[in-house]
């Protein structure tokens, strides 16, 4: 590995809302243990800590040669950040020439001239934060790391965490925002469906909902259609479908499904 000085921050796993903040965390615990030649940080959340490599984490690593570290720990679900996920406190190697006690993380990690590693954990609201830094000498890591990362990577994960739930909010409130918007179209598109078919407005709005899934459509945007069309050109698809669709979960044949009119 080359010295520190030309260390750089890459992303494995493009996610705006954590990678930015793991960028900086990986880059100042590495900056803070002078004994170290670099750090990782990976990002995990709740619901993905049981099904290890296919995890949809994200992590970001101060030199190209680390990042496979993390894959190795998360693939053999072992090693110094599997420790520290599964006791809640920092784990580490003094010396993995010599510790055997994580064998697929320990080869890969001499293969690429580590020789010790620590992994500190810090949790916050279903977000957990890793923060591994590597030595290509012996040494013991974990207390140094501990005492400079710490109270950061506490602060870090709170931060994100709550980014995250920021964003989740902004999406769900733009979800609602564009139903409501929406919600006059497709009133008024049942209404249509209704004169066209002689139906009820829960069948008008259930044989919509079919039909979007069908031809694989939104519903507001097939309800755009339908209004701006007033119909037209649509009555013979509308009627043919209304009477091939089965009524909808839980609501029993009625009259007017089996019998539509043509």
């Amino acid at each position: 590995m080359p010295d520190r000085t030309h260390i750089r921050a890459a992303r494995q796993t493009d996610a705006p809302s954590l990678g930015r903040g793991l960028v900086e965390l990986a880059e100042q615990a590495a900056a803070g243990t002078p004994q170290s030649c670099g750090a990782t940080a990976t990002a995990v959340l709740a619901e993905e800590r049981s099904v290890a490599a296919d995890a949809d984490r994200t992590t970001v690593a101060t030199h190209p040669d680390l990042p496979p570290l993390v894959s190795v720990q998360m693939s053999a679900w072992e090693g110094p950040i599997i420790s520290a996920l599964d006791s809640g406190r920092p784990e580490g190697a003094d010396d993995l020439l010599h510790d055997d006690r994580w064998p697929r993380y320990r080869a890969r990690a001499l293969d690429v001239g580590i020789r010790s590693s620590a992994a500190l954990p810090f949790v916050y609201d279903g977000l957990t934060v890793t923060v591994s830094v590597y030595g290509l000498r012996p040494g013991p890591l974990r207390k140094v790391a501990q005492g400079t990362t710490g109270p950061l990577g506490d602060l870090a994960t709170e931060n994100m965490a709550r980014e995250r739930l920021y964003r989740a909010a902004l999406v769900e409130v733009d979800q609602l925002a564009t139903a409501l918007r929406s919600r006059p179209v497709v009133d008024q598109a049942c209404g249509i469906v209704m004169y066209v078919l002689g139906c009820d407005p829960d069948q008008a709005f259930d044989l919509l909902r079919r039909f979007s899934q069908q031809t694989n459509r939104k519903l507001a945007e097939l309800a755009g259609t339908v209004v701006r069309t007033r119909g037209r050109g649509l009555e013979r698809n509308l009627i043919e479908f209304g009477r091939s669709a089965a009524p909808g979960p839980g609501r029993p044949a009625s009259g007017q499904d089996r019998d539509l009119p043509g």
